[in-house]
């Protein structure tokens, strides 16, 4: 990357003094990895290898000056940026050819005030890492299910899982955030954002701020005291039981008692229930699970441990995944019907590899009744399920998966996909369908309008825009 002294530029130590944060004199701070250093093909990768781009660098920042910094010194060098934290993002989005990738995984503080029932973390922590925090402490707050997530993306755009009928969306949490903007003047400046301040941007953040407004630096959550929480899994060889115990799955589990979430994950060769009871006993969760569990024979455990405990132990190890993944999401707000049941075994009968599956997660409960009192940009609280068929292929860390196993994956996503479009409504920001055509509405609904000026105000120069980031009320 060369060296501009007039915006800063980089030198040969990756860092330097900066005497104005929001000059032009500003230069890149932290630890910047450029297209020559030894680390620079690591620290390119997101988690999805489907996709690989080369940025000029990449800022990993120790603190929001850092982050100011590099804000600063992009604008001031006419450099894209994009913002990335934990790198899931699943259509590589967070990075792009030739700009300046700002991560943010290196801010990892955590500060927990249980008597106020609040805890302000930084935005590098990922998932797993916010529940083990937390658990230390008897508490909890809504998280996915992936560990390896950043924490800060999955709440940016909603942010559901195991906890989410029992304790509300992610987003719902979320009561405060540090986040770094530009402005008219060429600026850049961090502001703390919650109900009170900024109160328009707070409501933006919550279902809509992954990249889209600014850069988040920390965020402060609603966090519960949870002293255990009773998991149960089933199993089903095969897909004969899949009409009938997915019938009964969504009919059942978006409707019980709102203390339980329910997942399924439907393989070619097996089905899975994963649930999660918060507080109950394993007689109660088996009694809540009756209507599915009744269903065929399937093989059933039941634990029961702190939160914390569960949730580790049910994580994979990123390399242990496929190395390519494509996704599409989906909301759905009246049960399948027989037939879109019977699309879901047959695309799975045929799936590409292994690693493909249907994954579902129950809505209702508190997130259809427990919106924060600043409202949230999150549209699909009326919900049944949500629902997300993907398709994974190739090995983490070994050749580059075989072209023809690449066309067939993707085909076959598009196909499942397509085929289910009569029976869904809506689509998940934070697993984007890439070629949508009407995608912001399909996200956010008719809180797009109200979106855009948010966008205006806090992002005039549109600084922050990537493939399918908010468009200002400007633009057409």
């Amino acid at each position: 990357m060369p060296t501009d002294t007039k915006a800063g530029g980089l030198n040969d130590e990756h860092t330097a003094e900066v005497t104005d944060m929001t000059g032009p004199t500003s230069q890149l701070t932290g630890d910047v990895v450029g297209a020559g250093d030894p680390r620079y093909e690591a620290a390119r990768f997101g988690y999805n290898h489907l996709y690989s781009h080369h940025p000029q660098a990449i800022v990993f920042c120790g603190d929001t000056r850092d982050v100011v910094n590099a804000l600063t010194w992009a604008r001031h060098n006419d450099v894209a940026v994009r913002v990335r934290s934990g790198g899931h993002c699943l259509e590589g989005w967070s990075s792009v050819d030739g700009g300046l990738v700002i991560d943010v995984s290196g801010l990892k503080s955590v500060q927990i005030d249980a008597a106020s029932g609040l805890a302000t973390v930084g935005a590098g922590l990922n998932q797993l890492e916010a529940v083990t925090a937390l658990g230390a402490h008897g508490l909890a707050a809504p998280t996915g299910t992936e560990g390896s997530v950043g924490l800060v993306g999955a709440t940016l755009g909603g942010g559901f899982g195991l906890l989410t009928r029992s304790l509300g969306m992610a987003s719902d949490n979320l009561m405060a955030v540090e986040i770094v903007v530009t402005d008219e003047v060429n600026g850049v400046k961090a502001i703390t954002v919650d109900d009170t301040s900024h109160a328009d941007l707070m409501w933006a953040l919550r279902g809509a701020g992954n990249g889209n407004f600014g850069i988040v630096t920390s965020l402060t959550y609603k966090v519960h005291p949870l002293p255990h929480v009773t998991y149960v899994k089933a199993t089903w060889t095969g897909l004969d039981d899949l009409r009938e115990a997915f019938d009964a799955w969504q009919h059942s589990a978006p409707n019980t008692d709102s203390s339980l979430t329910s997942q399924l994950e439907i393989h070619c060769g097996e089905i899975r229930l994963l649930a999660a009871l918060c507080a109950g006993s394993e007689a109660e969760a088996t009694k809540l699970l009756g209507p599915i569990l009744s269903v065929g024979e399937p093989q059933v455990t039941t634990t029961t441990a702190p939160w914390a405990d569960i949730y580790a132990g049910f994580q994979i190890p990123i390399s242990e995944e496929a190395a390519n993944w494509k996704f599409t999401s989906q909301f759905i707000i009246q049960p399948f019907p027989t037939a879109a049941i019977e699309l879901i075994g047959q695309f799975m009968a045929k799936a590409p590899s292994p690693d493909c599956n249907y994954f579902t997660n129950a809505f209702g409960g508190a997130v259809k009744s427990s919106e924060p009192t600043g409202g949230s940009a999150f549209a699909h609280r009326d919900a049944l399920f949500y629902a997300e068929p993907g398709a994974g292929w190739g090995v983490r860390g070994g050749p580059a998966a075989d072209e023809q196993l690449t066309a067939r994956a993707l085909a076959w996503i598009a196909d499942f996909s397509e085929s289910l479009q009569p029976y869904v409504d809506g689509a998940y920001v934070n697993v984007p369908n890439a070629g949508m055509a009407d995608w912001a509405t399909a996200y956010w609904g008719a809180n797009l309008d109200r979106l855009r000026a948010v966008k205006s105000k806090y992002d005039p120069g549109n600084v922050f825009r990537y493939e399918q980031s908010i468009p200002p009320a400007t633009e057409g």
